[in-house]
C-alpha cells in the first residue's frame, strides 16, 4: 500500500469515527489486548476500522485530544488539500498580488503525492509531541495501533523512527516545497494540535513562522478548517 492511500484512510476512517460519537472513539483509543474483545470492538467499527484506530492513537487522546472539530472537519486527503488550496486563494486575494500556491496533494503525481503525504505525517506526529505528553502508555498504544496495519517493514520503521525523533520544528518545515504544501502541513498539525492547550499553540505559532504562512493566512486556515 502506497502511504498516501494509507495515510487517506486514516484520516477518512478518523472522521467516520468522529460521526458515531467522541465517546466511541475514546473506546478504541484504548484497545484491549489481542483477543475476542479486541476483534470484537474492531468489527464494529466496519470499513476503516484498523486505520482509524490507529488515528485515534496518533492523535492522543489520553493526553485530552479529541476526534472532534478540525479532525471532523478534514476528512481525506483531497479535502485537506482543498481547505489549503482555498484559504490561500483568499488570502492572496486580499493581499492583491498573485503568487503560485502550488498543487494540492490530490492533484500532485503518484511520487510527488507520497512524498507530501510523508511530509504530513511527520507534521502531525511533531504536533502530538508539542506539549510533551507522548508518555510510555501512549507511545504503546500508537506502536499497537501500527502494527494492527499490517504495513511493510518499511513504512512501519519510518513510523516509528518518526515517533522516537526530538521535536524540531525546522524539520518539519523542510517538507513544504511550495506555499500550497506548507499551507497542508500547517493544516495537518492543526488537526492534532489542542487549541486550549498554550503550549500548543505556541508551537503552531513557532511553525507558522518557520513554514513563512503569515498571521491572516493562518487565521484563513483556521477559519476554513472549522467551517468544513
Amino acid at each position: 500500500m502506497a502511504f498516501k492511500d494509507l495515510l487517506d484512510q486514516m484520516l477518512t476512517a478518523g472522521k467516520d469515527l468522529t460521526a458515531q460519537g467522541t465517546a466511541l472513539a475514546e473506546k478504541h483509543a484504548n484497545l484491549p489486548p489481542a483477543g475476542p474483545e479486541r476483534d470484537a470492538m474492531l468489527g464494529n467499527l466496519g470499513k476503516g476500522a484498523l486505520a482509524g484506530g490507529a488515528l485515534v492513537a496518533l492523535l492522543g487522546t489520553g493526553a485530552g485530544r479529541k476526534l472532534t472539530g478540525t479532525a471532523a472537519a478534514l476528512g481525506g486527503l483531497g479535502m485537506l488539500g482543498k481547505v489549503a488550496f482555498d484559504a490561500f486563494k483568499t488570502w492572496q486575494s486580499d493581499q492583491g498580488h498573485a503568487v503560485d500556491p502550488g498543487t494540492p496533494i490530490h492533484s500532485l503525481p503518484n511520487a510527488q503525492a507520497e512524498g507530501r503525504s510523508q511530509a504530513l505525517f511527520k507534521a502531525m506526529i511533531a504536533a502530538a509531541k508539542a506539549d510533551g505528553h507522548i508518555d510510555d502508555a501512549e507511545r504503546a498504544a500508537i506502536q499497537s495501533g501500527i502494527s494492527d496495519l499490517g504495513l511493510d517493514d518499511d513504512m512501519r520503521l519510518m513510523m516509528e523512527a518518526e515517533l522516537a525523533k526530538p521535536l524540531d520544528i525546522a524539520d518539519v518545515a523542510a517538507g513544504a516545497d511550495s506555499p500550497e504544501a506548507a499551507a497542508e502541513l500547517y493544516l495537518a498539525s492543526l488537526f492534532v494540535i489542542d487549541t486550549a492547550n498554550p503550549a500548543e499553540n505556541d508551537y503552531l505559532d513557532k511553525l507558522a513562522q518557520a513554514l513563512n504562512i503569515q498571521p491572516a493566512l493562518a487565521e484563513q486556515l483556521r477559519a476554513r478548517a472549522e467551517a468544513a
